[in-house]
């Protein structure tokens, strides 16, 4: 069984650490890339790790997932409140779907409350940080080692 795991990121997310810390702190996403492939290898996972500013490319990288990963974990960013067309292609996908969201979405202003992506999505990590990969990651394993097992 596949233990590949797509770790797929939305708009603005190249300039985590930069943007709005007050709201998405310092970290940047190459840090959350080096943590991220740091606990996939003591899980057990291997995982791919994107960025798009681009709707398309997310999509891409979902219909490659099809093929090929037991889990998605995405953070859609902005494009979780307006992408019906990334809830179509995570539809597609048979594995675990985990949707991370550094912020609590909730906190926020009322447009940041609705998520498609939600619709799809095995479970949702808000207001975590970026510790929400982490935990993404590791509940992607426990339900493949629950398959296994």
């Amino acid at each position: 069984m596949s233990r590949l795991v797509y770790v797929l990121n939305g708009p603005n997310l190249n300039l985590l650490g930069k943007r709005q810390p007050h709201i998405y702190g310092h970290e940047t996403l190459a840090d959350v890339e080096r943590d991220c492939l740091a606990l996939a290898r003591e899980l057990g996972l291997e995982i791919r790790f994107h960025q798009s500013n681009r709707e398309y490319e997310l999509i891409d990288w979902v219909h490659e997932a099809r093929e090929t990963a037991a889990g998605i974990v995405m953070n859609p960013a902005a494009f979780t409140h307006t992408s019906v067309a990334i809830l179509d292609a995570l539809n597609t996908f048979e594995g675990t779907v985990i949707e991370v969201h550094i912020s609590n979405v909730h906190k926020r202003e009322e447009f940041r409350h609705h998520s498609f992506v939600s619709k799809r999505a095995d479970g949702v990590i808000a207001g975590f940080g970026t510790q929400g990969y982490l935990l993404g990651l590791r509940r992607v394993a426990r339900l493949l080692d629950e398959k296994k097992g």
